[in-house]
């Protein structure tokens, strides 16, 4: 296919979809007029890689960041709890990250920062599934970035944008979200699935300590291996909270109840 039939049409008013494969042209830098303008007027959901890295970034404990730079949200269609990215209180509503030069966090960045222009859609709940997965152009009026002559496929900007290890660590994540979008609205999940899901998306370090301080372990029949990389490993403690929650929420997996608690 040549790039002229495999361009999208920016102008365009309905949605399309693209595949990895296809063609684009963009490049964002400092030298075009509407450099961060992107980054003002803005709302960005947080993933919970997204949290850790971010946390990490500015020393601080997830608390401490969920309470100066978040904003929690209900996701619509799920009643799951999300958070957004606290906007400054500015004429812009700016990131709070931004200044005119660029981002100063600009390694750690947002899932949703890596992919622009660029978002993601998926058809299905199921982990893996890439050939669900389809990308949609983001083609705000202000920006220039795609007046630049620089060529992508899709797939080279996801790599060059590091999207890759943001999705794999984030995509039990989302199948939960999209699974429970599927649900029809009157299966409701119980307040406690609910506090329990925000604890392990946001608040890893309370989730620690809920795992290894509460009668957690006392309940369930975790591996010692497991036991010592997830104490040492945020990401590894994030992939298990997210199994745990899809057994809580779905019965989805095996969590193996100790025989003495079975009968409580």
């Amino acid at each position: 296919m040549n790039m002229s039939n495999n361009m999208p049409d920016m102008a365009g008013i309905e949605p399309v979809r693209f595949g990895l494969d296809d063609k684009f042209k963009f490049k964002c830098h400092k030298g075009v007029k509407c450099f961060t303008k992107c980054c003002r007027g803005i709302n960005i959901n947080l993933t919970p890689y997204d949290i850790i890295r971010l946390k990490n970034r500015l020393q601080l404990s997830s608390e401490e960041f969920l309470a100066i730079y978040t904003e929690p949200q209900l996701l619509e269609k799920t009643d799951l709890p999300i958070v957004t990215l606290k906007l400054m209180d500015d004429e812009e509503k700016s990131c709070p990250f931004i200044r005119d030069d660029g981002c100063i966090i600009y390694e750690d960045r947002p899932t949703t920062c890596r992919y622009y222009p660029l978002g993601v859609a998926s058809l299905s709940h199921k982990e893996g599934a890439d050939d669900k997965d389809f990308y949609f152009f983001v083609h705000e009026p202000h920006c220039l970035g795609f007046e630049e002559e620089k060529v992508w496929t899709i797939r080279e900007w996801r790599k060059n944008q590091g999207v890759d290890i943001h999705d794999e660590t984030n995509a039990g994540w989302t199948d939960l979200l999209v699974r429970k979008r599927s649900f029809p609205k009157n299966v409701m999940l119980t307040e406690q699935s609910k506090k329990m899901f925000f604890l392990v998306s946001y608040n890893i370090d309370k989730f620690r300590e809920f795992v290894f301080e509460s009668s957690f372990l006392e309940r369930y029949d975790i591996e010692k291996e497991t036991l010592e990389k997830i104490k040492k490993d945020e990401v590894a403690l994030l992939e298990f909270g997210i199994k745990w929650l899809k057994w809580l929420m779905f019965k989805d997996g095996d969590f193996s109840i100790k025989e003495e608690k079975k009968s409580d």
